[in-house]
């Protein structure tokens, strides 16, 4: 078993949903061909004496090189296969150059890395790599493999994220510099903290210097395109409408409407909590070229065309997309911890994240017992909230949060605001799309309902961090007048209603809401702005960009204009009226 997981794989090639229906694997269509045999692969490279081969981590390289070496032999050429992992620094060593990054061993959080990837090298050996005089190709391969510095063709072997974690829970893919499987919580904080933002920049300066990328999700079928392909694809995708593909997963308190209403998730799996709208350290981004689908991951549009698509934030944001759209499902299902979120100079002190994670609910779903924890109660004071929480922490007994934290009733398009600090928690009930700056795994589990996590083990409480950013003085009148967004119309057309949804002076992004009545179409300038949308009411729309692109997206489905599409018109093609949401960072956005 090569992976862990309740989610299916990708398949090789998937067909366009029926208008209104969620489409699991949104694909950007380009021109290019793309290939989904290795034998085509073989025959592009195999007259060439060297070949470097650089990949990210996960990748199955016994696997591959083993396929293409069958292929190349086959057209009768004789290969020699070199590991760059040869020059890698002994494990202890790299355990000790990243051992100031991992934070306490008890703790989930890390601190952002300043490393790159030649310094899990050493340089030395890396200069000792040299073809095989006596072989007709040598390939030089694996993570980092481009370090060595040969003059050779390049191909790149990406692999998604979600696959990367559903690999590592079946132990069969390692973390950068080992070959021990760690602890899932240890292996994803060394993954978030160290290893991906090397490997994402490592891959960045990759890019323009790529002859050929591989997707290598699939372990029997590799889809691959020429490296000119991918820059035009990634040139043309940050000039039009895109989506990333999502991805989904189970968790103690997760719900059951995205697993029953979302065509193609496993109905076998205990629940689906999140999905992965727009992670984008997380999220791939889809080719698709007669069918065939290839995925690469969303960083490489951000590094090779950041600018294009955030326009007048890019130089504060570069390649980190600063929005975050994910829905946490809690219907049929339970209450999300009571938890907050750090202030900007803790998350800057004590992590090395620039900016901190300011949330907001936009609630998509209620039952009629649905409510939100919002804010404290008036009066409560930090000794008897800490004594009480430390209590239950110590004797697994329950506490009485309303006696300290606020509960109001969740209605569909409500919208709730949680800047930083904000003691909060979705209730059972819901289905949220949270809307957020990018961070995301900073929260700080204050109260977690004495019960164990998915994998029956203890949820980690970090009590003392939230202690140290939950802000008191949000609690009474100050909740209800601050922190629950009052919609205000804007303008009101034959064509539409447009909403403001005003978000808290913390959040350095606002939202808009848009009723597209039926038949109806609406144009809007860009301004050089990126514009992250969902439809949350109604059935589909066509998005038609100044390219000429015109794309369908169906409801739920997160979609992202970038600023350099310049301008774009949404069209109703549904029956009756739509409501979408706009989110974008504010024109006097402070960080």
């Amino acid at each position: 078993m090569f992976r862990k997981s309740d989610s299916f794989l990708a398949p090789v090639k998937a067909e366009t949903t029926p208008a209104g229906v969620y489409d699991l694997y949104p694909a950007f269509e380009i021109g290019e061909q793309i290939f989904d045999r290795i034998e085509a692969l073989a025959e592009r490279i195999a007259a060439h004496k060297c070949v470097v081969i650089d990949g990210y981590e996960g990748v199955l390289w016994d696997k591959f090189i083993g396929a293409l070496t069958a292929a190349l032999e086959s057209l009768g050429r004789k290969v020699t296969c070199l590991p760059v992992s040869r020059a890698l620094k002994p494990e202890a060593e790299i355990d000790s150059l990243i051992a100031p990054f991992m934070g306490d061993k008890d703790s989930i959080f890390g601190r952002m890395t300043d490393l790159l990837l030649i310094d899990f090298f050493d340089r030395a050996a890396l200069k000792e790599l040299e073809p095989d005089a006596a072989a007709d190709i040598t390939l030089l391969y694996g993570c980092g493999a481009a370090l060595a510095g040969w003059e050779a063709p390049l191909i790149y072997v990406d692999l998604p994220k979600n696959e990367l974690q559903f690999r590592m829970a079946a132990g069969s893919a390692f973390n950068l510099g080992t070959t021990r499987r760690l602890d899932g919580r240890e292996s994803y904080k060394r993954c978030y903290f160290i290893d991906w933002p090397i490997l994402d920049g490592w891959k960045g300066t990759l890019i323009p210097r790529i002859d050929w990328i591989v997707d290598e999700q699939r372990i029997d079928v590799w889809t691959f395109m020429s490296g000119e392909a991918l820059r035009e694809g990634l040139r043309r995708m940050s000039r039009s409408s895109f989506r990333v593909r999502p991805w989904f997963a189970p968790g103690v308190w997760g719900g059951t409407y995205l697993r029953d209403h979302i065509r193609g998730l496993n109905r076998e799996a205990p629940n689906m909590a999140w999905s992965y709208e727009l992670m984008a350290l997380e999220n791939g981004i889809m080719f698709r070229h007669d069918g065939i689908l290839l995925e690469v991951s969303f960083s490489m549009l951000m590094s090779y065309a950041y600018r294009d698509v955030l326009g007048h934030c890019a130089e504060d944001f570069k390649e980190d997309f600063p929005i975050r759209f994910d829905f946490l499902d809690t219907v049929e299902g339970g209450n999300l911890s009571i938890q907050c979120h750090p202030r900007p100079e803790y998350i800057r002190s004590r992590f090395g994240k620039p900016y901190t994670q300011d949330e907001t609910y936009y609630i998509l779903r209620a039952t009629p017992e649905a409510h939100v924890y919002l804010g404290f109660q008036q009066g409560v004071q930090k000794a008897p909230f800490a004594a009480a929480l430390e209590e239950s922490q110590r004797t697994g007994e329950a506490i009485d949060i309303e006696r300290y934290v606020q509960c109001f009733p969740a209605h569909k398009h409500d919208l709730f605001l949680i800047p930083n600090g904000t003691i909060h928690a979705s209730g059972a009930g819901n289905l949220v799309l949270e809307i957020s700056s990018a961070p995301y795994i900073f929260t700080f589990k204050m109260y977690d309902w004495v019960r164990l996590d998915i994998d029956g083990r203890p949820r980690p409480i970090n009590i003392e961090h939230g202690l140290n950013n939950v802000r008191f003085e949000r609690n009474g009148r100050v909740v209800t007048d601050t922190l629950i967004s009052r919609p205000s119309v804007m303008k009101t057309t034959d064509d539409y209603v447009q909403e403001h949804l005003p978000t808290h002076p913390d959040h350095f992004y606002d939202v808009h809401r848009f009723h597209l009545h039926a038949g109806r179409s609406l144009h809007i300038a860009t301004e050089n702005r990126c514009h992250v949308w969902m439809i949350v009411e109604g059935s589909s729309a066509e998005v038609e960009t100044a390219d000429g692109r015109r794309v369908r997206y169906n409801y739920l489905e997160t979609f992202i204009i970038p600023a350099a599409a310049s301008s774009y018109t949404v069209h109703n093609t549904s029956d009756g009226e739509l409501i979408l949401v706009k989110a974008f960072v504010k024109d006097t956005y402070q960080l």
